[in-house]
């Protein structure tokens, strides 16, 4: 499976803003545009809390009404853009034709370990659908606290949009927490930081909308992605910067925008990120099984659903239904055949896609069993052996 390679127009993926050598809008007015050039701001941002909160030994703040566990505070989203801003960073990639800069596309980052390695997402720094490139993968880093670095992009996954960019620096190096986004719910606070419009340590505020939007959802096609959803404010510039938790960790990469609403963003789950970088560690890239089958979540209301449309529909209770097998591909080989709902995946009860997915891991190959059941309460075991997936991405 392919990724699309069509944006729908209502999505903006490349939350990166390109700086050309002609005027633009200046940001100086708010009521009035004026022409000029947009300058790069950059400005500090404390790495702890403020010393002149004053706390008690429980760490309650001193004036609070009545403090109680896991309340939103004063100072709570202060204090959690306070430990991860010092390590968000602003990247700078040269980008033109026939090797004649003409501008440069601006994108976010952040510090992940003392080793240099920057967080971001592939389209801010490689070249994406073919539009632009990099020069030789080079990266123009500026940090916060004003240093400035030459980074380079050691690895992109187009698939996912995250990608690793490395500095070297003889000094000690901000860095930031990655957190856990299983736990996350819908209407969790969360803050979304980066560099909009060159703006260095911009800090935006929200609420978790979703917690596991699909990619369909979105009208995009090829791997099946899921993205968590917020209001936050989000720019062009954002891309590659962190969402992150009141804990002061980070739950998601910011990565694009409804352009037609407010209040409509998306980031990629840390958990998902975490995993990436492990495949990034082990073999340089990320490998993806490819089984060749379309499939669908099972639930009480959806088979009770299907059951009434056609009483021969198996009896289960939870499963992943198989409404369309490629042809040609492992599944089809294997035998898998539309209708199919599958119980178990390599000898373990499955109820989900993602579960699939996680008991497949990297393993390209390697045969598994899959027990499936079809029309009137037919099992069938299959063996199917997943290939990598191919892709111009």
């Amino acid at each position: 499976m392919q990724i699309a390679t069509q944006i729908p127009e209502s999505l903006s993926l490349p939350w990166r803003i390109t700086q050309y050598i002609f005027p633009c809008p200046s940001l100086l007015s708010s009521d009035q545009w004026q022409p000029g050039m947009l300058p790069l701001f950059s400005s500090r941002v404390g790495s702890a809390p403020s010393s002149d909160i004053k706390k008690d030994n429980s760490g309650v703040v001193e004036g609070d009404p009545k403090p109680c566990c896991n309340c939103l505070g004063r100072d709570t989203i202060a204090n959690a853009a306070a430990r991860v801003g010092p390590a968000v960073v602003n990247l700078s990639v040269p980008q033109g034709f026939y090797g004649i800069t003409n501008g440069k596309s601006i994108g976010s980052g952040t510090i992940i370990d003392q080793d240099g390695t920057i967080l971001t997402c592939a389209h801010v720094v490689v070249d994406f659908q073919g539009m632009r490139g990099s020069v030789k993968g080079k990266v123009d880093v500026t940090l916060q606290d004003g240093r400035t670095f030459e980074g380079t992009v050691v690895n992109a996954d187009l698939h996912s949009d995250i990608a690793i960019v490395k500095i070297h620096s003889k000094t000690p190096l901000p860095t930031a927490t990655l957190g856990s986004s299983s736990k996350l719910r819908p209407g969790d606070w969360v803050v979304a930081m980066g560099c909009p419009l060159s703006l260095q340590n911009t800090i935006t505020a929200g609420i978790v909308s979703c917690v596991d939007r699909k990619s369909s959802d979105l009208g995009l096609g090829g791997i099946r992605r899921e993205y968590l959803q917020t209001d936050c404010a989000i720019n062009a510039g954002n891309s590659g910067g962190p969402l992150v938790n009141v804990d002061g960790e980070i739950i998601g990469v910011n990565i694009m925008k409804v352009l037609a609403a407010d209040g409509l963003s998306f980031a990629v789950p840390v958990d998902s990120v975490s995993k990436i970088i492990q495949h990034f560690k082990k073999s340089g890239r990320v490998v993806r099984p490819w089984l060749g089958l379309k499939m669908v979540d099972l639930n009480e209301m959806i088979i009770a659903q299907l059951k009434e449309r056609d009483n021969t529909f198996p009896n289960v209770n939870k499963g992943v239904l198989v409404p369309m097998v490629t042809p040609g591909s492992p599944a089809d080989r294997a035998g898998f055949r539309p209708g199919d709902v599958v119980i178990e995946f390599d000898g373990k009860p499955v109820e989900s896609i993602k579960e699939i997915i996680e008991i497949m891991g990297d393993r390209v190959g390697v045969p598994m069993k899959v027990a499936v059941k079809r029309a009137k309460d037919n099992l069938v075991t299959l063996t199917v052996i997943p290939e990598e997936s191919k892709s111009d991405m």
